[in-house]
């Protein structure tokens, strides 16, 4: 006789909200590999779910407005949910506001927020369905990852909360790192994106420990970070990109690296939050290597990799910035020939230094200021993407249509926050998917082409 066939127990099921930056967009695929690993489901609504995870935001006003928001609204459609996240570093701030949330977390605080998923719904393990892919779960699409490698900064900017909400550096240390990005690569990821609160401070902390790497042992500084990560990343065909990198000098030795947007490895592109050019701003905001030659320095980056590509964040309205403050930004601005810029203006955040800053710079001027930012900015972007109408630039195809149309970006452009390469004549094509393209027009933002 046949066995009857097998009942499938049914999963409790877990709603995910994730909000914020990059960094806890890792945290919740964390807790998601974890959480599917002990035999969770996922569900696409709040109502469907057990319980409901909500990984808040915790930096400026307006996150907060949105966690709550999110908070609020998985307490009306589900009434079980658990916070964790930067704005659960203050726990009083959710539960004024929602006493009803079943419990509230820090950030990076894995273990607690599963501790909690498993008072509200015990785990119902199945070794039939549970089922985990190698390289754990992501939200991010299946070519591309971010790779954290360190929790926390030991800087102190005026205007930032964030050391008070993840703590101090913590380095990962480089075996881990670099174990990950393996799994990574092998589970078919095509871009590496590295992420930190300070990405070129790694292994200070832990005074750069060796680990054992390939019958080696390498230390943990920043160079031998961006070298491993580029070597893996040219054996599988894949990118890596950096992003949050202060400009310290020991940065200038990276530059020699940058040679893999065409057969894979580190791509001369770098994310470096400059956020002003004025000594005295610079000051004030308590920027780390605020007194060194950016100019000068940014010109020599580009004489070793040609091509560089460079992304940064700016703040204007910061108090005490003066109308020549603003203009020696707009100079800076000009001269540096940014190649991907954001602009925020200032909005004061909860216990924040700035706050007790002199010279507050009114609503209608910070509006002003940003508007004549991003029009010199639009000026600068329009134009280097002009001068690559007729050349061939490597990209990425992130989106397929099926019909020949794809977008895409460049090895200059990061998902998300940077612009994209619009194809057609791409049938074919999957995401992933690396190769050439041919430009053949452009306008301020984006590039449109076909596979050369």
């Amino acid at each position: 006789m046949s066995e009857p066939a097998r009942k499938i127990k049914e999963s409790p099921k877990i709603g995910m909200v994730s909000l914020g930056c990059p960094k806890a967009l890792v945290d919740s695929e964390r807790i998601m590999t974890q959480l599917r690993s002990e035999g969770y489901a996922f569900s696409p609504t709040h109502a469907d779910a057990d319980v409901v995870i909500v990984n808040t935001c915790g930096f400026l006003d307006s996150a907060k407005e949105e966690s709550l928001s999110a908070i609020g609204d998985a307490l009306k459609e589900n009434g079980r949910v658990i916070v964790t996240g930067c704005m659960g570093a203050k726990p009083e701030d959710i539960t004024k506001v929602h006493p009803k949330v079943m419990a509230v977390t820090g950030p990076h605080k894995y273990d607690e927020v599963v501790g909690y998923v498993h008072e509200a719904v015990p785990p119902l393990h199945d070794p039939f369905v549970d089922l985990v892919p190698e390289a754990g779960l992501k939200l991010t699409p299946a070519h591309y990852a971010y790779l954290k490698i360190s929790e926390g900064c030991n800087n102190r900017c005026s205007f930032c909360i964030i050391p008070s909400l993840r703590g101090d550096l913590v380095s990962r240390p480089l075996h881990h790192v670099l174990l990950e990005a393996d799994k990574l690569f092998r589970s078919g990821v095509k871009e590496l994106l590295v992420i930190s609160q300070d990405t070129s401070a790694y292994g200070v902390d832990i005074k750069y420990a060796q680990s054992p790497w390939k019958s080696r042992k390498v230390e943990a500084r920043f160079i031998n970070l961006a070298r491993e990560l580029g070597e893996l990343a040219k054996d599988h065909g894949a990118w890596v990109r950096l992003h949050y990198v202060y400009p310290y000098p020991h940065v200038d030795a990276v530059m020699e690296l940058m040679d893999g947007h065409e057969a894979g490895g580190l791509l001369p592109y770098l994310d470096i939050p400059f956020q002003h050019a004025s000594p005295g701003v610079l000051k004030a905001m308590r920027r780390p290597a605020n007194q060194e030659k950016t100019l000068d320095r940014i010109k020599s980056w580009r004489k070793v990799a040609p091509g560089l590509a460079l992304r940064s964040t700016f703040i204007v309205g910061f108090p005490g910035e003066t109308e020549s403050d603003f203009q020696m930004l707009l100079d800076w601005l000009k001269e540096a020939q940014i190649d991907r810029a954001g602009c925020f203006k200032y909005e004061p955040v909860q216990d924040a230094v700035a706050n007790d800053l002199p010279g507050a710079v009114a609503e209608e001027v910070k509006q002003e200021r940003w508007n004549r930012f991003m029009e010199a900015q639009q000026e600068i972007s329009a134009a280097k993407l002009k001068a690559r109408v007729g050349g061939t630039v490597m990209c990425i195809i992130d989106e397929t249509d099926g019909a020949g149309g794809a977008d895409a970006r460049s090895y200059a452009d990061a998902p998300d926050i940077d612009g994209k390469v619009y194809l057609r004549g791409a049938e074919g094509a999957r995401p992933g998917r690396i190769l050439p393209v041919a430009i053949e027009d452009a306008d301020d933002y984006d590039l449109f082409g076909t596979p050369a």
